[in-house]
Formats: C-alpha cells, structure tokens, sequence
C-alpha cells in the first residue's frame, strides 16, 4: 500500500500536468486524501486565547512545525472577539512568541520569547503603533504566566529562584551556572518526589511570583524566603483585581513529603502576611481565580486524600463573609477551566460528558449547570462582555476559535485555521456506540471507518486503548494518537472509554480502583464480540494499541487472549511494583489495593508482569528514555520477557522524548516503526 502523501503528491502531479486540467477552469478539483503523518505537522496550531479588557479582541498563538529544525514555533495573531473581520499575525520573528497577555488598557501584548541562546524573556509589543517588540526581561530563568496589576505600571509573573536568594538574579545566574559546570551532575535527595515528568527537582530551587515595575525594570520578589512544594507542573495562582492579594496553591506538609495537601493561600502584598483557607480539607485544593470585582475566589476541591479518580468540587470562597460554597453540589461530572464573567454573576466552566467535552455556566451562586456548547473537544473559556470565548476542535477539525452567548444561542466561529488543508482531506465516518459492558454497563465507544469503507469487505480492527486510567477518549483532533490517521491505513478504529473513564461519573471511574485489570479487560473483549458481530471484522486481522495506562492494558491483554494478531505498547505499565520508581507514587496503595509492604500479593493479582508465561502475541514497544511517569525500563522489561520466550518484539526507545513523543523527526518514526508492525502482522487480504 502506498503511502498517502505520496499518492496524494502523484495525483495533483498528473492533474497540474494534464492538459485538460490546464485549458478548463470547471475541472474539477483533486481528489480529497486520506490524512498522513506530514499533514498532522503541517498544521497551525492554536493555543490559549486571551481576551483585550474591552471585550474586542482575542490575541493568541499559532505554532507551526519545522521538520527539519525538529521544533515548533509560535507567532501572535489576533481577531475581532465578534469575528467581523479575519485573524491577522503580529509577530513574524524566527523565535516567534507564547502566551500572550493584554494590558489592562488593551494597548499593548506582552508574551515570551526566547530570542537569544538564554532562557525566553519578557516582551510588549504595540497595538497602535506596531513595529518591534521591546523586551521587558534580562533574566537567567524563564519568566511565565504574566497578571498585570491594575495601574498597568507593573505587571507580576511566575519564575524559579532559590528561597535564599529570591530577586537576587545575579547570584541566581552564578548557582545555575555553578550547578550545570558540576561535572559530576550528581541527583542527590531525602524526599519522596525525586523527580517529575522528564526533569529531577534536587537543584534546590523554588517557584514565586515576581513584580517587573515597566518603568524601571525592576523585578522584586514576592514571596521572599518561602519554599513550600507547589505544583509539579506549574504554580497555581491568582492576583486580586486590586493587586492588594495573591493567591496560590501550596502544598501544606514538610519534607520528605510523605504525603501531600495542597491548600489555598493567601498572602497580603503590603504586609507579606499569609493565611490558608480551607486547610480542614485534607485533599488538593487548586486553580484559584478571582472573580473581576473581587468578592469571590474560585477553586477547585478534592475531598478523598490521594484517591485517583476524584472528581473537582467546584468551591467559592466569599472574602467578605469567609464562606466556603459548593457551587455545583449533587453535579457528577468533573469541571475545569473555569473563569467568573466580567459582570462577576455567571461562572463558565468545562466538563467532559459522554465521550466530549462541553462548556457550561453556571451563576456565582451555584445551581444546576447550562449547557452553553457541546459536540467535539470544548476548552479554555474566556468572557468576552456578554459572550464567551472558547477553543474547540474534533475528529476532523484542528482547533479554532468560537465564542456563543452568555444567555445562550449558537455559537460563531472566529478562525479558520487549516481549513484548505483539511477540505483536501478524506473523511470516513465516526460513529458514538453505547453497548453493555462489564457488569451491563452502559460503556461509550467511538468507531471511526475508513474512507473507503465498504460494509460488504473484511476489515482488519485496531482497538485504540486510552491512557489515565482516569482518562478518556474525547471526540477530539489528536497530535499524538490520531485515530483518523489509523482509519486512513485502512483499519476500523474502535476507542472504548472502558470502566475508569473519565466524563461518566464519579461512580464509573471509581469502578476500578484497586482492579485495574478486570472490568477494563471485559469492557475491550465485549466491545471486539459487538464489532465482529456486525460482519465487516476480519476475526483474524485484529490488533490493540495502547500507551500508559493503555500500554498496561494492551500488556493485560496480552496476558488474558489470544484473540490479536499483534500488540502495540507505548510507555506503557507491565509490572505495577516496578511503577515505584514512578515519579508520582502517591495514591498507589488506592489505585492498586495495597501497599507493596502490605499486600504485595493483592497487587501482584492485577500486575501483567503475572501472566508472562501466557504471553503469546507478537508486540511492538515504544517509549521514552525521559519518561519518569512510566520508567522506560517498563518497556525495557516486557521485550526481555517476550524475547527470551521467543515472542516476536520490537522495541523502539526514544533517547531525547518523555512520555509523549513530541519531537517531529521522533514522530515520523513512531508512526513509521507503528504502521510496519500492522503491516506486518494484519496483512491485506485478497477479500
């Protein structure tokens, strides 16, 4: 089978090249293509908006791709919050810009860049008068996640220090310099969270909130000398509308942080004087966001210690009165992302619901939610005056820009970014399948067809497995496990949100902790028995796939059937005690049903370590040698087993990617190495 660009290169060859085509303005057009891996790094992608303090505009970035420098670049664009007029692009330089943020006048963009052999510093550029954008920053550290103050005279941002040494950035510069010329580059530490995602946290440093004063450059730390353990993956924080009051999210224990509660604190900026809310809860509390006139603060609450699949508790704390109020109390869905309206009545929020994820208001004195907009993959909302703003995307469309009415009504679509690239796109249909489950559960299952489908052939079956567990596959445009790109080679792609998935309750994700291997394992098979059932499955060309929490399925899989011709593992899970060396090992002894010292036998039982000796099914092994979440010694593990056995593997290790493969160049292969081992062992037939 040839590959589609290819195929879709030779077509319009011979089309630019015919005549007919030349002579004739009414030929038709090429043919629509199935999608390939090139047209997935060939899209704009757009980021978070943010809207201008009058309502009028919307400034965000587009990232696109360049294969050969193997990085992504992103440049500003904005468009009128109403879509009267199309996007244009503000920035055009080679480092491009992120993160765009307006002043409290609407005059000026300030964003980052990194524009130098240095970290990306701070820049403003003009609305008015255009031109070159000016830098803000000179700073040894990547300043992020700007809030301006009120005046618009000082604006504050998030950066790592040390808690000795706080603004002190010269002193800064010489112990980072001193730490990357240490030879040894020795990880040396007494707590329990050695490292996360792809990077140790042994260096010492703290993240705070800094004031850059716009006249003088002056940047002033302030949360001096604290270093409590905030967000692993960035500080969750807020600044009152007044710039009098900060507030984050900060983790309330002490090393070696054997156990962890995130609470809300607030820090006076006049005084430095600090007080936690809420602190009875012994769960996470994060993502505070204050409402525009200043009375409420928003958050979100867990109330189950290191439970994994918890829900958020949407709460409101009134500053006045001291009141903490749940806001969607007796909802069971999971809301995230949410902002409080400029008028301060109305909270916009999104949830996933059914395989979606949807956007929803609700008033700041809590009730039952409004749908505002659904179909396909809803986030970040942001008020507009009296609509909302908001990015979607789904199956066959890469997010853009809509906004919809706060009172309700439909939505509008302000951007049309790769909209000539997918017109040129084959589409096969995508069809949302509820059938019994585990126990007859209702379960949710997307089947996407290929473009060519024909009900009356034989179809080799790929069942695409999610991650989380406590996650779900959402009808969305996906970078890294595209199921339209799957269907494009001619599989029926088949993507259960099995038992733990997210968007279905919080009694349905809960329904496997402790059990991750039994109901998930039960929820696939039945889902292959409804499939093959339908007559166009071929029984002996079917496959799964998986990464994560997949990966640790399709390894289940492997242990419990030998109904697959072939197995796709990426990072994925195969012996749950190794999954101590983890960087987050929190909440293991929920999620598995005992700590190893406790139970050892209990987890070993839902281990696919266990089954080896059942291993029968040829199986692919991709994973990232940065992946701290799921070592890559995992992978490493299951290849020596199926190996030794004599079970055909192949093992494909990502030196320079973590958990995902982010990297163009390491995609192309991941793809690559993905597409020959189904061709491999799912081999066209002569049907």
């Amino acid at each position: 089978m040839l590959p589609p660009n290819f195929l879709r290169a030779s077509l319009l060859a011979a089309l630019l090249c015919s005549s007919a085509f030349a002579a004739d303005p009414a030929a038709k057009a090429p043919l629509p293509m199935p999608i390939a891996v090139e047209d997935l790094w060939a899209m704009e992608r757009v980021g978070a908006p943010a809207v201008s303090p009058d309502g009028k505009w919307l400034a965000y970035v587009v990232t696109t791709f360049d294969r050969e420098k193997n990085a992504g670049t992103g440049q500003l664009w904005r468009v009128p919050a109403d879509g009267s007029a199309p996007p244009q692009r503000l920035t055009f330089h080679d480092a491009g810009g992120r993160a765009p943020v307006f002043s409290p006048d609407g005059k000026w963009l300030v964003f980052s860049s990194k524009r130098g052999d240095g970290p990306a510093q701070l820049y403003r550029i003009s609305l008015e008068g255009g031109g070159e954008p000016e830098q803000l920053t000179t700073l040894p550290v990547s300043p992020s996640d700007v809030r301006f103050f009120p005046d618009g005279k000082s604006l504050a941002f998030v950066a790592n220090s040390f808690a000795d040494l706080n603004d002190d950035f010269a002193e800064v510069k010489k112990r980072l310099d001193a730490q990357k010329g240490d030879k040894s580059q020795v990880k040396i530490s007494d707590n329990r969270t050695l490292r996360y995602w792809d990077r140790y946290l042994t260096d010492g440093g703290v993240t705070h909130v800094f004031r850059l004063d716009l006249e003088s450059r002056k940047v002033t730390d302030l949360l001096p000398g604290r270093d409590p353990l905030v967000g692993f993956e960035s500080l969750e924080w807020d600044l009152s509308p007044d710039g009098k009051e900060l507030a984050w999210s900060v983790n309330a224990t002490k090393p070696p942080f054997q156990t962890l509660d995130f609470n809300i604190e607030l820090v006076d900026l006049e005084s430095g004087k600090a007080r936690s809310i809420g602190a009875d809860n012994l769960a996470s509390d994060g993502g505070p966001v204050y409402s525009p006139d200043g009375r409420y603060l928003l958050w979100g609450r867990n109330l189950r210690p290191d439970w994994p699949s918890e829900q958020n508790q949407l709460v409101r704390y009134d500053r006045k009165s001291g009141e903490i109020k749940p806001l969607l109390a007796g909802w069971d869905r999971d809301p995230s992302s949410w902002q409080v309206t400029d008028d301060g009545k109305t909270v916009v929020f999104v949830a996933q619901e059914n395989g979606r994820q949807n956007l929803y208001s609700v008033g700041i004195d809590g009730g039952t939610p409004k749908l505002l907009a659904a179909g396909g993959n809803v986030g970040s909302p942001r008020p507009a005056g009296s609509r909302v703003v908001y990015q979607a995307d789904g199956f066959y469309r890469p997010a853009n820009f809509f906004s919809v009415p706060l009172a309700g009504g439909d939505s509008k679509q302000l951007t049309e970014h790769n909209k000539e690239r997918m017109a040129g796109i084959a589409k096969g249909k995508v069809e949302s399948i509820t059938y019994a489950g585990a126990g007859g559960a209702d379960v949710q299952m997307w089947l996407h067809l290929p473009p060519d489908f024909d009900a009356g052939k034989k179809w080799p079956l790929l069942m695409v497995l999610h991650g989380g567990p406590h996650g779900a596959s959402l009808e969305n445009f996906h970078y890294r496990w595209n199921a339209e790109l799957f269907a494009s080679k001619g599989y029926i792609v088949a993507q259960p949100n099995f038992h733990g998935s997210t968007g279905f309750g919080q009694a349905f994700a809960d329904a496997i902790v402790g059990r991750h291997g039994d109901k998930p394992f039960e929820d696939v098979m039945k889902a292959v028995d409804l499939l093959v059932a339908r007559g166009y499955v071929d029984e002996k060309r079917m496959a799964a796939a998986g990464g994560s929490y997949g990966g640790y399925l399709v390894s289940w899989l492997l242990g419990h059937t030998d109904r697959f011709a072939a197995i796709i593992n990426h990072a994925g899970v195969y012996d749950l005690n190794a999954q101590f060396a983890s960087d987050m090992t929190y909440g293991r002894s929920f999620a598995y049903g005992s700590e190893p010292w406790e139970d050892p036998v209990r987890i070993d039982e839902q281990s696919p370590s266990r089954f080896a000796k059942n291993f029968d099914t040829p199986t692919l092994i991709l994973h990232g040698e940065l992946d701290y979440r799921v070592p890559y010694t995992q992978g490493v593990m299951l290849h020596g087993v199926l190996t030794a056995k004599g079970v055909p593997s192949r093992i494909v290790i990502f030196p320079q990617e973590n958990h995902w493969i982010l990297k163009p160049q390491s995609a192309e292969i991941w793809w690559r190495e993905v597409f020959a081992w189904l061709a491999k062992y799912l081999p066209e037939t002569q049907s």
